[in-house]
């Protein structure tokens, strides 16, 4: 009876901490990371969408992981700060399950964009030559929607296998919707699900990781055949900016996802979800931007332009005086 009546049920997020003393404090964090991850991603979309010479694969990809890392936060955060500034701290059975869906989908949409920029530094170094071949656009076009299809298959399983569990309990002790916290409340056995989530998880996490590290072996092999110390080092200044978004990322998730059900603790999976949902979109644009030459000359062009046309218009209005 319980698992027929669930859809009308309503679960409660209990949010970052149930202290009311840290409510405040959160509070601003959140707002002042929502802030940064939004207005730093869409800094970088825009330039490279406006900006002729960043018009290449590599700087196309990063384009579309600042939406997607956009995405990512506003699936959470917003009712992050719901929940810490209200007493509302319900959501819906349809709106929980939409939440973990869209998650799960634009998280792993994540992962494999870090996949196919790993292809495209291992072809800009490894493969100069065949490097429009490679990263054609046709090329890039395709692995976007194929990843695209898997990732909605992935969220579509998680979403059916865990929506279909009857649940005793209807307080999540997370801040938003997700597999690990919503298992610890279904009334029945939930090994196959964790099961389904370890093999079928790690295949769509690991897959992508474990590409990464292949081209990354790839690059570096190919890098220490640069004869000069100088060549070293720019070589793998193309490639700082990538890797550190990826140690970040990865290692969030994968304590997250993949451990036994035993380490388990809501404190901590609340900090670990925090950073890969909310830190690293946060300073992906920070990484890429401080530790890029290129994006770093565009907004610097754009504001000599600026500041070049502010001139000529001020300029202009003093001859007309």
């Amino acid at each position: 009876m319980e698992s027929r009546n669930q859809t009308l049920g309503v679960f409660t997020l209990l949010g970052l901490s149930e202290k009311a003393h840290l409510r405040l404090p959160l509070f601003a964090f959140f707002l002042a990371a929502y802030a940064l991850c939004v207005g730093g991603n869409s800094l970088i979309s825009a330039l490279i969408f406006t900006q002729p010479q960043l018009h290449t694969p590599m700087y196309v990809l990063l384009g579309n992981l600042s939406l997607v890392d956009i995405c990512l936060t506003s699936i959470t955060v917003p009712r992050a700060l719901r929940v810490l500034l209200s007493k509302d701290n319900s959501i819906s059975f349809c709106g929980c399950f939409l939440q973990l869906f869209l998650f799960h989908l634009v998280g792993n949409m994540d992962s494999f964009l870090l996949a196919i920029m790993a292809l495209d530094r291992y072809a800009a170094i490894c493969q100069p030559l065949r490097y429009s071949a490679i990263m054609s656009r046709g090329t890039c076009v395709q692995l976007v929607i194929i990843s695209l299809v898997i990732v909605c298959l992935h969220a579509t399983l998680f979403t059916v296998m865990t929506s279909s569990l009857p649940f005793c309990c209807w307080v999540i002790p997370h801040f938003f919707c997700d597999v690990p916290a919503l298992l610890t409340l279904s009334c029945d056995d939930t090994s196959t699900q964790q099961m389904v989530v370890f093999i079928e998880g790690s295949f769509i996490v690991m897959v992508p990781m474990l590409f990464i590290l292949g081209t990354y072996v790839l690059i570096i092999r190919a890098v220490l055949g640069v004869h000069t110390s100088r060549g070293r080092k720019r070589t793998f200044s193309t490639c700082s900016s990538h890797l550190t978004v990826v140690i970040i990322f990865y290692s969030s998730v994968i304590f997250m996802y993949f451990r036994p059900r035993s380490l388990y603790s809501q404190e901590y999976d609340r900090l670990v979800s925090v950073v890969y949902s909310v830190l690293t979109p946060m300073l992906n644009p920070f990484i890429y931007s401080l530790r890029n030459k290129d994006v770093k000359a565009a907004v610097k062009r754009i504001v000599w332009c600026r500041g070049r046309g502010e001139e000529r218009q001020s300029q202009k209005g003093r001859e007309e005086e």
